[in-house]
């Protein structure tokens, strides 16, 4: 009998993807499993016994303070160690929207130093200064990324946040750039750098999603749970040509894959 992956796609009050994330896991092939982080706090569950974890999108205890920064908080006072020691065995890590900013504000993105040491980086209030909910296209720019191998077209996915803007140093995007870390740019219909609505936040670098320096935790603020199917594309009657599987599913499955393989 062929061993399934087990994904633990986590939540808290306030999470709202965590269905549709487990459901395009369990399309790619894993098994999926919905967990409350009280769970591990409470040692009930343990992270050790997981190949993949996810962090789903939402409004982690309804983004009081700053999005994320309470749940990013409790992860580093209550399940440090655990969550290090999973990244450090390189098993793949995601984080989608809610749960890329909690991975930039624990520390686990962009990681230049070490996982967890400090905050490099940050996601703050759009330009338009509302949430905002549109489809973007996106640039694959990284080869090393888990989540992001093979695939080597532009991308469409639904983006829904208030605070999606990346912001890090110049420093920091230089570092991010040599490392070879930004994993997708928002671009035009054509493939080109542009502005807004293009780029639905006025991020720096036109930056939808980045890796850490390994490759195996991808945050990213676009949804790709939202297009597994063609017939979640908001056009799906117009462009027949679709493919039956959505943009998104072969992020999901790429991690599988590798964990089948590796682990």
């Amino acid at each position: 009998m062929e061993r399934k992956v087990k994904v633990a796609v986590v939540r808290v009050a306030g999470t709202n993807c965590e269905v549709e994330t487990a459901y395009a896991f369990k399309l790619a092939g894993g098994k999926p499993e919905i967990v409350h982080m009280n769970e591990f706090y409470k040692k009930r569950k343990h992270l050790e016994d997981y190949q993949i974890l996810a962090f789903p999108g939402g409004f982690s205890y309804g983004d009081d303070i700053a999005a994320a920064k309470l749940w990013a908080n409790e992860i580093k006072y209550k399940l440090k160690k655990e969550v290090k020691q999973f990244v450090e065995e390189g098993k793949p890590v995601i984080g989608i929207c809610n749960g890329f900013q909690l991975l930039v504000k624990t520390g686990l993105l962009p990681a230049f130093e070490e996982p967890m040491k400090k905050q490099e980086a940050t996601l703050a209030f759009n330009d338009i200064g509302l949430y905002h909910d549109r489809w973007v296209y996106l640039k694959p720019e990284n080869k090393k990324c888990i989540f992001t191998r093979n695939l080597n077209k532009i991308i469409f996915l639904p983006v829904a946040h208030a605070e999606g803007k990346f912001i890090i140093n110049e420093e920091g995007l230089k570092k991010l750039e040599e490392n070879n870390q930004i994993v997708f740019r928002y671009v035009d219909d054509k493939g080109g750098l542009a502005g807004f609505p293009w780029n639905p936040n006025g991020s720096i670098g036109n930056i939808a999603g980045i890796c850490n320096f390994e490759g195996n935790i991808l945050g990213l603020m676009p949804h790709p749970e939202r297009y597994l199917h063609k017939w979640m594309h908001p056009l799906w009657t117009k462009f027949t040509s679709l493919s039956i599987e959505g943009d998104g599913l072969i992020i999901f499955k790429n991690a599988v894959e590798y964990v089948a393989k590796k682990f």
